[in-house]
């Protein structure tokens, strides 16, 4: 009996474009989920082997005790943190339960705007188009509209573009006069060019009004694990975050990767050295790539614009996996001008960088062809 009804790779396209996870089971190249391929270490799997009774047997530790891990990790103290099950179930509690009018650049991840209760979020269109944030206008609008929380995500998804740091804490600043909290979502912090001087993190005591929302899937590579957490020197909005979260939130395999990591720092800084290179050498190749706009990035994964004369961005990614096996998001769900133009391609290994970028070329020039004929 066949596991999955699909027939052809029309029908397997179909299906899969309608899933959220469970790509290794149907085996193509995803260049659509975003993470870090080169961690965690196989010695973290052989652990997980030794300690699998334990880890299936018996109850996980509770939130304290993960705030502590966490803390342990990033040198802050536990009472600044909530550990979430992936920062999905963090988004959840703050969108749709404590904040009565987000507001939120766009395009940017869905999520926060989805968990809001209708009437509740208000998008507002990055610069076009450079799709930089232009915080004094971000801040008017913020202030304008009422807003009691403001989510940045940097660098942005899918826009792979870092908002300078110096231009948050101005941010928060002209925030805070407004009794405005600001989210600053770093899940993808971890691979730009000097991620610590570039985080937040380091100066969330002197910003009462911020919080710091990291998803820890992206850069650990650990995405069936489920972690993500909130720091913020805010002791009110901790607790009321920490309220909302379920006792045994976290699973014994994600405490124990937890208890793991201090161990491998080094491997992970040098897990995202390679996935910069990759990147960067990515970059590059689709910048060749005739009639492309390719947007120069800061984290993993690169944002382009195919060009007018072929077909729109759903149908590229639709010919890319029909004909190539290889799977990328298009744009069409994110809220910004000629969306189904654009499109976003995950970093993956070099080999599989070059084999993405050929099979792309291919499909823009078969369109430049039939546009001449």
């Amino acid at each position: 009996m066949k596991q999955y009804d699909y027939e052809t790779q029309t029908q397997k396209y179909e299906f899969i474009s309608g899933q959220h996870g469970g790509y290794y089971r149907h085996d193509f190249v995803d260049h659509a989920y975003l993470y870090n391929l080169y961690f965690p270490p196989e010695a973290v799997f052989t652990s997980f082997r030794h300690h699998i009774h334990d880890l299936v047997l018996n109850y996980p530790v509770a939130q304290d005790a993960l705030a502590g891990l966490i803390g342990k990790l990033i040198h802050q103290p536990a009472e600044r943190i909530v550990v979430g099950n992936g920062a999905a179930e963090l988004i959840k509690i703050v969108s749709g339960h404590i904040s009565s009018k987000l507001i939120i650049p766009v395009p940017s991840f869905n999520e926060y705007a989805n968990a809001a209760p209708s009437g509740r979020a208000v998008e507002f269109a990055l610069e076009f188009p450079s799709f930089h944030l232009d915080v004094d206008k971000f801040a008017a609008e913020a202030i304008r509209v009422k807003a009691d929380m403001a989510v940045v995500v940097t660098p942005n998804n899918p826009t792979s573009m870092l908002v300078p740091k110096s231009d948050l804490v101005c941010l928060a600043q002209k925030l805070a006069y407004h009794d405005c909290m600001l989210i600053v979502d770093e899940s993808f912090m971890d691979f730009v060019q000097n991620p610590n001087q570039t985080t937040l993190e380091h100066d969330i005591e002197g910003h009462p009004n911020m919080a710091i929302f990291k998803s820890m899937s992206k850069a650990y590579g650990i995405c069936g694990l489920r972690i993500g957490y909130m720091l913020t020197a805010n002791a009110a909005f901790a607790e009321a975050i920490r309220k909302g979260v379920h006792i045994w939130n976290i699973n014994g395999f994600a405490e124990e990767f937890l208890r793991l990591l201090p161990g491998y720092r080094q491997e992970f800084v040098e897990s995202c050295k390679q996935v910069r290179a990759d990147r960067d050498n990515l970059y590059c190749n689709l910048c060749a790539v005739s009639g492309m706009t390719v947007y120069k990035p800061d984290t993993n994964f690169v944002f382009c614009r195919v060009p007018d004369y072929v077909q729109t961005a759903p149908e590229v990614t639709r010919r890319l996996f029909i004909e190539h096996n290889i799977y990328i998001k298009h744009c069409r769900d994110k809220t910004l001008k000629d969306s189904d133009r654009y499109i976003r391609i995950a970093s993956r290994t070099e080999t599989e960088n070059c084999t993405l970028v050929d099979a792309l070329a291919d499909i823009i020039n078969s369109g430049k062809m039939e546009l001449s004929s």
